[in-house]
């Protein structure tokens, strides 16, 4: 039973509901709650993984403040403030840090000489007391703010966090090591383009020959791919996706990362897009990642009343700054047993975390992640913008779908991405200093037995609509792709091992065959003169039957693809980008730019995130979304509700 249905219950079925739970009680004996708010919240109870006092909170029945005050008195504990928590002595608790931190609890010396237990919840420490030494399993509590207690935290124990962030990942899976490697990576890259030149100069034809040869093989790998892939995807039917109910099991708490940096134009319409989920807000745990250094973003952010179910918590400055380390450093903040992200611009299905929630409540235990669909806002809004919609209908409708159902290891999305936390942290979360983290992420989970489903909930965001803000953003995904594949084949025949034969292959021929694409494709393009009945530069070495058929090849190829875009688009939303999709041919030169680009920072600047640039479509607060829904970025929110 959700919140909107509580509101409809009659004063009778109010009357059965006695407030049996200890916290209801006491808020109703202190006059701080109705006796019928108190059995709406016990009802909530039922559904949902929270403690009566968190149902109260989220929906404006009372403040936490009121809740310390009535756990306080009910337990005959002291409540401390701010300034009380920070004049404290630490006391030792490195080795549990990141549980305490999760459960807001901070072990401190109040002057006595043993240790207290500060915490917002008078419960928490009951929920790890087996798990500490003896001297802080005994501790007494006394009582803070939650926000006063992590805070704290992060005060005396930043520099440890922002370590531990930038270095969770195990250093055999990560590209950290490459930091300090400039000379080395300079002096492979000069020594490889010389050795090629050497090549080119004395024997130019056999080097474009050969480059040509690869450019084709794996132009071929790519199609055979893409085609096994679709035939996949569309042969399952849109209703094979296993049902997501999760019976009269109580919903969880989910956490939701959602990672900002110089994003003021847009922070007012991120929190009306999150108001319109509809998972119980007591089980909701949002939150806004900020950088130190981004002061417009957090002054930003202070000016807007945020529901009690949203808060921000703020990174350390530090190298390198990218959005896996931010997401890492936030992740022990977290109190869910799900971890979501969303990026700034996202505006997810109001019933999205609801189906991700009954999905994991009956997926096996090795489905640790679960990936949505990714579509987008501004379809119409100029030609780049209708290609970028084109592409991701087929990659996240089609292309990963039919990749998962043929058994291959899938790369992630950056957002509408669901981890059970458990399996996260047991891989260490995202590699800091990978600027694709989240497709280094979805091999590191197949690497260790864990399996991604895709999801049928879509959340739509903006098209990068700018040619160079695309290339930068598409040099990034690339340069990211390029790191990932090398970190993975360090070591291939324990990949090999890991992965097994079936899911090494389609690694292989998911990278090798997409980055030797983008940076090749002038090659391939070559071939137009073939087709124009122009000279080719290998006419001398491949008669002109077989350039024919090469050029018959391509163009087959090229069908293929213009297939599957138009199938990625034939749905009710975007049928009007059906003619455009054979314009996609046009799109591909500004992905071979942006390889150059990738490959130029992956020598220089291999941890460089190029910020993408949010804010450039044309949409008005209160316009309609292409699902007909209405967008409420323009909407002010108010600063609570009555009652249930």
């Amino acid at each position: 039973m959700g919140i909107s249905e509580l509101r409809e219950l009659d004063a009778q079925r109010l009357e059965d509901e006695a407030p049996v739970n200890l916290m209801a009680r006491a808020l109703v004996r202190d006059g701080r709650i109705s006796r019928d708010d108190a059995a709406r919240a016990q009802i909530v109870l039922r559904h949902c993984d929270a403690s009566v006092g968190r149902i109260l909170v989220a929906e404006h029945l009372v403040t936490e403040e009121d809740l310390l005050r009535t756990q306080a008195d009910r337990l005959s504990v002291p409540v401390l403030g701010a300034a009380q928590v920070n004049a404290a002595r630490s006391w030792p608790c490195d080795e549990w840090l990141p549980m305490l931190l999760r459960h807001a609890i901070l072990p401190v010396d109040l002057g006595q000489g043993y240790p207290t237990l500060v915490t917002n919840d008078a419960e928490a420490p009951r929920r790890v007391r087996q798990i500490l030494p003896a001297d802080l399993a005994a501790a007494p509590v006394a009582l803070a703010p939650r926000e006063t207690v992590q805070a704290a935290i992060a005060a005396r124990f930043g520099a440890t966090l922002a370590e531990s962030a930038r270095t969770r990942v195990p250093e055999g899976e990560s590209c950290r090591t490459w930091g300090g490697r400039l000379h080395r990576r300079l002096g492979i890259t000069v020594a490889v383009l010389g050795v090629l030149t050497m090549l080119t100069l004395f024997f130019p034809t056999a080097v474009f020959g050969v480059l040509v040869a690869w450019a084709c093989v794996t132009l071929l790998v790519s199609a055979c791919l893409k085609a096994a892939a679709f035939v996949a995807a569309i042969s399952a039917g849109p209703d094979s996706d296993p049902p997501a109910r999760g019976g009269d099991r109580p919903l969880p708490k989910v956490s939701i990362l959602v990672p900002l940096f110089r994003e003021t134009e847009i922070a007012h319409a991120l929190i009306a897009r999150l108001s319109r989920l509809t998972y119980p807000k007591c089980l909701l745990d949002v939150i806004l990642v900020l950088e130190e250094a981004d002061e417009t973003t957090r002054e930003t952010l202070a000016g807007i009343d945020l529901p009690p179910w949203i808060r921000a918590v703020v990174v350390p400055d530090g190298q390198p700054r990218t959005k896996p380390r931010a997401m890492n450093y936030a992740l022990d903040f977290c109190d869910g047993d799900i971890i979501g992200i969303f990026d700034a611009e996202d505006a997810p299905d109001p019933d999205q975390i609801t189906a991700v929630a009954r999905r994991f409540q009956t997926a096996p235990p090795e489905v640790a992640c679960l990936q949505g669909v990714l579509d987008y806002y501004n379809p119409r809004q100029n030609w780049l913008a209708r290609c970028f919609t084109i592409e991701y209908a087929s990659w996240f409708r089609l292309m990963l779908p039919g990749m998962a159902r043929l058994g291959f290891a899938i790369p992630l999305g950056g957002t509408t991405l669901y981890f059970r936390r458990d399996s996260l942290e047991a891989l260490g979360g995202w590699d800091a200093h990978n600027v694709t983290e989240d497709a280094d992420l979805g091999f590191r989970l197949a690497r260790h037995g864990y399996r991604t489903e895709m999801i049928g909930t879509v959340t739509e965001e903006e098209a990068n609509c700018r040619p160079w803000a695309w290339i930068k953003q598409r040099s990034r995904w690339l340069k990211g792709y390029m790191t990932t594949y090398l970190v993975h084949m360090r070591r291939p025949f324990l990949l090999y091992r890991q992965l097994g034969g079936w899911k090494f292959l389609g690694f292989q021929a998911h990278f090798v065959s997409a980055l030797s694409q983008f940076t090749l494709a002038p090659l391939l393009w070559s071939f137009w003169l073939v087709m124009l009945g122009l000279p080719h530069p290998l006419d001398p070495v491949v008669p002109q039957a077989g350039m024919i058929a090469l050029g018959a090849a391509f163009l087959l190829i090229e069908v293929i693809n213009i297939v599957i875009y138009m199938t990625g688009v034939s749905g009710v939303q975007h049928r009007h980008l059906l003619a455009w999709a054979p314009t996609m041919h046009f799109y591909a030169p500004l992905a071979a730019l942006a390889s150059y680009k990738a490959l130029y920072e992956l020598v220089f600047t291999p941890f460089f995130w190029d910020k993408t640039a949010h804010g450039l479509s044309q949409r008005a607060g209160g316009k309609r979304r292409s699902d007909g829904a209405v967008d409420l970025s323009g909407i002010k929110l108010q600063p609570g509700h009555e009652g249930f």
